[in-house]
């Protein structure tokens, strides 16, 4: 989880530079758009994680990890 870990960090310095104000417009929108594929990769990570713990409460109290992938190739069968 080390790469969430860091898209969150550098999401939070982006977020600080922007709440400053006092970057040109040009640098500003760079931050922004790098800010966005930060966020949707953290999103995308979290999803990720909703989905193997959504799998592991739906095994009737059975604590068996599987992976994410192969879980959803066995329901796609």
């Amino acid at each position: 989880m080390a790469k969430f870990e860091d898209c969150l960090q550098q999401l939070e310095k982006i977020v600080e530079q922007l709440e400053r104000g006092d970057l040109p417009l040009e640098q500003s929108l760079k931050l922004f758009e790098d800010g966005m594929r930060l966020s949707n990769s953290c999103r995308q990570e979290l999803e990720n994680a909703e989905g193997k713990v959504e799998i592991l409460i739906k095994q009737s109290g059975k604590l068996q990890a599987e992976p994410f992938m192969e879980t959803e190739e066995k329901t796609a069968k």
